[in-house]
């Protein structure tokens, strides 16, 4: 079963084969990072534009990569949301055309959920329940998947999602877009207890997650030593926002499980190739015998891949969508 995955939820263009739901044959990504580099984040127009552009290359190049022609595919995977609405369009559009013109069925994906099933192609089944931290630009989610596949979301953010805040922080510290890779670079030299900052709803006794606080603290903070004179060490300010980043995430993650009863937990998203979010969440996992699943950093960031494989498992049992199926920018994880 060879399944194509396409993915425009955002900034990248993204297009991935998968066979027998667990074996990549392509994952290609074309990246705008350079387009929206000179706004400091991604502007809707210009990354549905740029997804235009790059689309039907992405495509003639997965399956070149995948030794493979269009007729071999067995179905077309696409996601439909959460996302930037023109930019999911955009991928909504291409893959009807390639469905209807090579006579395959049309696989609607969730975004979130294919962050999860990305897991799937380096570690095999995921035999629920499972534990899933979702954290990217724009989520940062706490579900259990349970054994009939569907999520049950725990908490999810308030306000501002990781990804998000540290992309703000970033640019108000001078550094480059996008914001996370700067802080994670920039924070290995720091000292992650040089500022007490805020750890949001930590001790609330829900799942939820805060950021907004954090942000205004690190600005306030700043602006302080500014006023006073006093040149702050960014790589200690960049240590110490991450620090309290980390820490409400992997706390409240690793007490969901230990709630809930699961020794098994997916951490999926773009801001799960953080180092520090990688490195203590391995570090708590191991001392409380639950088996992380962390894929490898190209299969946390967003990819076609993921969503070949999300489709993959919707193929196997027996769903799949009419052409006329809707993007949803507002989708959640657990609808």
């Amino acid at each position: 079963m060879l399944v194509l995955g396409i993915e425009t939820s955002c900034d990248e263009t993204a297009v991935g084969i998968v066979e027998d739901r667990f074996t990549v044959r392509a994952n290609v990504v074309a990246s705008q990072v350079d387009l929206h580099a000179p706004y400091g984040g991604v502007v809707p127009e210009v990354a549905a534009r740029a997804h235009l552009e790059l689309l039907q290359p992405m495509i003639d190049r997965a399956l070149v990569e995948a030794g493979c022609n269009l007729s071999d595919m067995d179905a077309v995977a696409v996601t439909t949301g959460p996302g930037l609405a023109g930019a999911l369009l955009v991928g909504v559009a291409g893959a009807k055309a390639l469905a209807l013109a090579a006579d395959l069925p049309l696989l609607a994906v969730n975004h979130l959920r294919a962050h999860v099933e990305a897991a799937q192609l380096e570690f095999g089944e995921l035999e629920p329940p499972v534990l899933a931290l979702v954290v990217s630009g724009g989520h940062s989610s706490l579900v259990v998947m349970e054994a009939d596949g569907v999520f049950r979301e725990l908490g999810a953010t308030i306000d501002d999602a990781a990804g998000e805040a540290f992309d703000k922080i970033a640019r108000f510290l001078g550094l480059t877009y996008p914001g996370g890779p700067e802080i994670d670079r920039l924070a290995r030299d720091g000292d992650p207890a040089a500022f007490a900052f805020p750890r949001a709803l930590l001790h609330d006794g829900t799942y939820n997650f805060s950021l907004s606080g954090l942000k205004t603290a690190v600005v306030r903070e700043l602006r302080r030593l500014e006023a006073a004179g006093i040149e702050p060490v960014l790589a200690d300010v960049a240590a110490s926002f991450q620090e309290a980043i980390v820490d409400v995430q992997v706390t409240k993650t690793l007490r969901a499980a230990a709630d809930e009863s699961i020794g098994k937990l997916v951490l999926a998203g773009g801001v799960a190739a953080n180092s520090r979010l990688r490195g203590w969440m391995a570090d708590a996992c191991e001392e409380a015998g639950v088996r992380l699943l962390a894929p490898s950093i190209p299969l946390c960031t967003d990819n076609g891949a993921m969503v070949a494989a999300s489709g993959s498992n919707r193929l196997a049992a027996g769903a799949t969508d009419e052409l006329g199926a809707a993007v949803d920018p507002a989708l959640r994880l657990a609808s």
